[in-house]
Formats: structure tokens, sequence, C-alpha cells
């Protein structure tokens, strides 16, 4: 048996204080929402080392990713916000040197959004560090483990992202 977590004990309090309810929810949610604050902190512990925000390596490794120009609808696409932001985000990233606009040629009122070479640089560096990190924080689990945790962890999120 493993050593009792701080999830344990918060579940063995509140199964004390309220039997009437069942709280095994806790059991897995409350680990999952402490990873995600431990993940956060890497990630931003990552980014920073490359003079980045989060949300300017969202949008940079979107248009990595892609391999190609996007346009601002795109980027929303990708990045879950708001045209306004997105907006805001591209302004910034602009006047960093990290990305340009072009004019879509396919559409005389739109633009396409491009990484520049110092922009692909620094997502580049960025997603090596990041990943390395992530490595390290997997490297307890033996390859078996990690992949039925990603299948588990892929169907306990589909609904949402199917929303």
């Amino acid at each position: 048996m493993t050593e009792p977590d701080e999830v344990d004990r918060l579940v063995a309090a509140w199964r004390c204080e309220r039997p009437d309810l069942d709280v095994a929810p806790l059991e897995v949610l409350s680990r999952v929402t402490r990873l995600a604050r431990h993940l956060d902190l890497a990630r931003r512990d990552a980014f920073s080392t490359h003079n980045l925000e989060t949300w300017e390596f969202d949008v940079l490794a979107a248009l990595r990713r892609e391999g190609h120009d996007l346009s601002p609808g795109a980027l929303l696409t990708q990045t879950l916000v708001t045209s306004g932001t997105m907006t805001n985000r591209i302004d910034r990233l602009a006047a960093r040197g990290l990305v340009e606009r072009l004019p879509d040629e396919s559409d005389r009122r739109g633009v396409l959004v491009r990484l520049t070479e110092p922009g692909r640089r620094t997502v580049d560096a960025a997603l090596t560090d990041l990943l390395a990190r992530e490595h390290q924080i997997l490297a307890s689990m033996a390859e078996p483990d990690r992949v039925r945790l990603a299948a588990m962890l892929r169907e306990l999120v589909r609904p949402f992202d199917d929303a």
C-alpha cells in the first residue's frame, strides 16, 4: 500500500465530518487539481526562462504547430479567447517581433499572423524546456501506466471538449 497523501487525509476528514456524503470524487479530482497547480507552476517557470508568459507561448505554439500562417479567427479557436483579447495578444507579440501581420491574399479585409524567425526560435526553445520538465514530472511512472493514465484522462475530459 502506498503512503497516504494530503488528499487521503482530506478525504478521511470529510468522511468523519460528513459520513452522509459520498466524497469519493475528491480522491480523483482533488489530485487532478493539485497536479494542475504543479503543472501550471512548471509551465510558468519554463516559459519565464524564455521571457514568455503562458498566453504568449500558447499563441506562438499554435502558429508553430500548424506550420503556416493563421488568421486571428483560427488562433481564437485554438487558444479559446475572445476576439478583443486575441487582437491585443497579436499586437503585443508583434511589438516584440515574435509575430507579424500579413494581408490575407484570399480576403482583402483579412490578415494572417506569421511566426517570425525570432518567434520560432523562442517557442522551440520554450517547448524543449517545457518537455524536459514534463518528462521529469512523469519519470516515476512506467510507460504502460502513462499510456493508461492518458487514456483515462482522455475519457474524463472528452465530455467537456465535446461541449
